[in-house]
C-alpha cells in the first residue's frame, strides 16, 4: 500500500465510505435567505457576531471555578471527603471550559483574531484533549456530513452502542437505553488516554482523508497530553497527603462528571426522536447542505436560562450548525429568526422544549435502536 489510493480502497473496504455531495444553492434558497436575515440583525443592531462583555466575563468565572477547585484539592486543607466533591465540581469546569471557551476558540468564533483564537483553544488541551483532532472530526467531519452513517464521527461509537440504524444489530444492545449513560461516564477518559492517539494517526476521519499527518501538530499532541498528565497525576499523587488511590479515585470521578456532562449535550442535539440519519444515493444528498441540518439537528431547552449559559449555546444545535463561526452568547438572539426563515421555506424546526424531554426522547431512540425493526 504505497499510494493514497492503496490506502483510500485499504479504508472502503474497512468502512463503506463514499463521498457525499449536496444539491447545489438555488437562487431563493433557505441557506441565502437565513444568512442575509441574521447578518442584518447583527448590522441592524451594530453587534459584533464574536465574544461580548457576558462572554468575557463567563470566561473569567469558567477559569476561576477550574483552577480554584484545582489548587484547593493540592492545599491539603480540605478533608478527604471534601477534596472529592471539589473534584467532582473540577469535573464540571472542565466540561465547562469545553463545552464554552474551547468549542467557540476551536470553531474561530470567539474572537475575529485566528490567532487569538487559537491561543484561547490551547485551553481545550490543557483540559485533555486535541485541538487539531477536534477540529477534524468535529468542525469539518460532524459539521459536513452531520448523521450521515460511517461520514458523522459522532456516531462512530464503541460498538456496544448502536447509535445510528444501519449499524449491526447486536443482541446486547436491546439494554443500551439503561447502559449508555453509565458509559457516558467513561467518555472523557477515553479521549484523554485513548481516542486523541488512534484518532490522530487514522487517515480517514469519517468522511474526511488526510494522506499526511503535520509533525507540529504531532509533537502538540504528545506536549500538551503530557502536561495535562504532569498536572492531574503526577503532581497531586506527589503534592497531595493521602493515598494513591484515593487520588486515582478523586481523578476518575472528575472525569465521570466530566466525560457524562459532555456526551449527554452533545447526544441531545441529533440522536433524538425526529432527527433523520440519510443515506446519501450514490454518494448524493437530494437537498442543499443547510436544508440537510434541518432534518439531523434538533434544538432543546432554548428557553431555560440555566441550559444556556452553563451548556455553550449548545442547546441552540440548530443556529450552531448554520452559524459556527457566531459565539454561542447570540444563539437565543437568532433563534426566533431561523425558526421563522425554516417556517417560511417549509422546513422542520426541530426541538425538545425541556431538557429532560430531550433526555427521555434520547432513552427511546437509544431503545429503537437497540430493537430488531418492525415490520
Amino acid at each position: 500500500m504505497n499510494t493514497v489510493v492503496e490506502k483510500q480502497e485499504y479504508f472502503r473496504e474497512k468502512i463503506p465510505f463514499q463521498k457525499v455531495t449536496f444539491e447545489k444553492l438555488q437562487v431563493k434558497s433557505f441557506q441565502k435567505d437565513v444568512m442575509d436575515r441574521v447578518d442584518q440583525y447583527f448590522k441592524t443592531n451594530n453587534i459584533s457576531k464574536n465574544a461580548n462583555s457576558e462572554m468575557v466575563l463567563k470566561t473569567i468565572l469558567i477559569l476561576s471555578g477550574w483552577m480554584g477547585t484545582y489548587f484547593l484539592i493540592l492545599s491539603n486543607m480540605i478533608s478527604p471527603m471534601g477534596m472529592l466533591l471539589l473534584a467532582l465540581l473540577h469535573g464540571f469546569f472542565t466540561a465547562m471550559i469545553g463545552l464554552n471557551i474551547g468549542h467557540d476558540a476551536i470553531h474561530g468564533s470567539y474572537t475575529k483574531n485566528s490567532k487569538l483564537n487559537k491561543r484561547i483553544g490551547v485551553f481545550f488541551n490543557l483540559v485533555g484533549a486535541n485541538d487539531y483532532v477536534w477540529s477534524i472530526s468535529h468542525n469539518i467531519v460532524h459539521h459536513t456530513y452531520t448523521n450521515i452513517p460511517h461520514h458523522d464521527e459522532d456516531l462512530n461509537q464503541p460498538p456496544i452502542l448502536r447509535m445510528e440504524p444501519t449499524q449491526k444489530l447486536w443482541w446486547v444492545h436491546r439494554f443500551q437505553h439503561i447502559y449508555a449513560f453509565v458509559l457516558y461516564c467513561f467518555a472523557s477518559i477515553s479521549w484523554v488516554f485513548v481516542k486523541d492517539y488512534v484518532k490522530f494517526f487514522q487517515h480517514q476521519l469519517g468522511g474526511h482523508y488526510r494522506k499526511t499527518f503535520p509533525r507540529n501538530e504531532m509533537f502538540r499532541l504528545f506536549f500538551y497530553k503530557a502536561i495535562y498528565y504532569t498536572l492531574f497525576l503526577v503532581i497531586p499523587l506527589l503534592v497531595i497527603e493521602l493515598p494513591w488511590y484515593w487520588i486515582l479515585m478523586g481523578f476518575v470521578l472528575a472525569h465521570f462528571v466530566e466525560g457524562f456532562t459532555m456526551a449527554v449535550i452533545f447526544m441531545l442535539a441529533h440522536v433524538v426522536e425526529g432527527t433523520a440519519f440519510p443515506e446519501p444515493k450514490e454518494g448524493r444528498i437530494d437537498m442543499p447542505w443547510a436544508d440537510f441540518q434541518m432534518y439531523t439537528t434538533a434544538d432543546f431547552a432554548i428557553k431555560n436560562p440555566v441550559v444556556n449559559y452553563l451548556f455553550g449555546g449548545l442547546n441552540f444545535q440548530v443556529e450552531h450548525h448554520l452559524f459556527p463561526k457566531v459565539c454561542h452568547v447570540h444563539y437565543p438572539k437568532i433563534a426566533p429568526i431561523v425558526k421563522q426563515t425554516a417556517k417560511d421555506h417549509g422546513l422542520p424546526y426541530l426541538e425538545h422544549e425541556t431538557f429532560f424531554g430531550a433526555i427521555a426522547s434520547h432513552t427511546r431512540v437509544l431503545k429503537k435502536f437497540g430493537s430488531p425493526p418492525k415490520d
